[in-house]
């Protein structure tokens, strides 16, 4: 009995001093620049919101946070070096869709989206929007589905990459329309928008933030957004949800850290990226790109995460998708 409570007081003790070290290392963070992967090609969707909130999210924190993008395999090299990285809170990672269901596409996925980090906070939200090449003739989203319907493989539709959220949203359209275009899968957003902008391709389904200003000045035109509802800021494009009843697709960005992060770490990156998003001129910017700020506890994005993984895991059980 009496040897039962002194292990107990040892691992009692273990746990105190465990608790003041995590506490002591959240106080001296940070004492040095910190690394932020992107899972995204230059001018992808990570990409762009990561660097729109990291100035200010250094100037928070008191030290710089160095951007590194590396982009292989729809991000999982990125997700797989972070999770195996020290938890300091000197390694993060700003991720988008793809991270939840990578591991459902890759052979080589190395991480769990859900227990290998530590959630920081969502930092975006948005729908996509279908968009075409002006010179294709097609201006409604009804004559859409219908030509690719008459067409088949021989229509084509751009996508950011094999295993991205443009790739699967365009799988859910696939299977509510009954067509079956062909996908023409690009090493990230902005190479796949230059092809629809040039003409090679002729729809894609994207990012918000990566199509909305080529719509504004004319080089594309929108047929739908991918929200149940109209969106005030193109109020005369319809939801896809008019013409597929019951659709809905989100694209989404978020912060992580490796698992095993001290909580204060984590609470004092969440209590100041909440600081970043509440500026207006971020705010702006983002509402400007058709996303909506949205800042969560870390366990509110887990959450997230959680039923996020368990929709596209049944897309691409269903649609019998593979990329190895």
């Amino acid at each position: 009995m009496k040897q039962a409570i002194a292990k107990l007081s040892r691992l009692g003790i273990g746990a105190l001093c465990a608790c003041f070290a995590a506490a002591a290392a959240a106080q001296d963070y940070p004492s040095r620049p910190i690394r932020m992967i992107l899972p995204n090609t230059p001018g992808g969707i990570t990409d762009i919101a990561a660097r729109l909130v990291g100035p200010y999210l250094s100037k928070q924190l008191g030290q710089p946070v160095v951007m590194e993008n590396r982009v292989a395999a729809g991000g999982v090299v990125a997700a797989n070096t972070v999770a195996q990285a020290a938890p300091d809170g000197y390694t993060l990672i700003t991720v988008f869709d793809s991270f939840a269901t990578n591991p459902y596409l890759y052979q080589g996925v190395q991480y769990d989206a859900l227990k290998d980090f530590s959630p920081i906070s969502l930092v975006i939200k948005g729908p996509q929007l279908l968009v075409v090449y002006p010179g294709s003739g097609i201006r409604h989203l009804q004559e859409l589905l219908q030509v690719a319907k008459a067409k088949g493989g021989a229509f084509n539709f751009a996508t950011a990459g094999a295993g991205t959220s443009s790739r699967l949203t365009l799988e859910l359209i696939k299977s509510a329309a009954g067509i079956e275009p062909l996908g023409i899968h690009y090493k990230g957003g902005a190479p796949a928008i230059t092809a629809v902008l040039s003409g090679e391709v002729t729809a894609m389904v994207t990012a918000m933030n990566i199509a909305i200003h080529h719509v504004r000045s004319g080089k594309l035109l929108a047929l739908a957004v991918t929200s149940p509802r109209r969106l005030a800021m193109l109020p005369d494009v319809p939801p896809l949800a008019e013409a597929l009843p019951g659709f809905e697709s989100q694209t989404w960005v978020g912060m992580l850290a490796p698992a095993a992060t001290p909580r204060p770490i984590v609470e004092r990156l969440n209590a100041d990226l909440h600081k970043v998003l509440a500026l207006p001129e971020v705010r702006g910017v983002f509402e400007k790109q058709g996303s909506a700020v949205s800042p969560t506890t870390p366990e509110e994005f887990h959450e997230w995460l959680r039923t996020q993984t368990a929709l596209w895991s049944r897309v691409i059980r269903e649609r019998k998708i593979t990329l190895d």
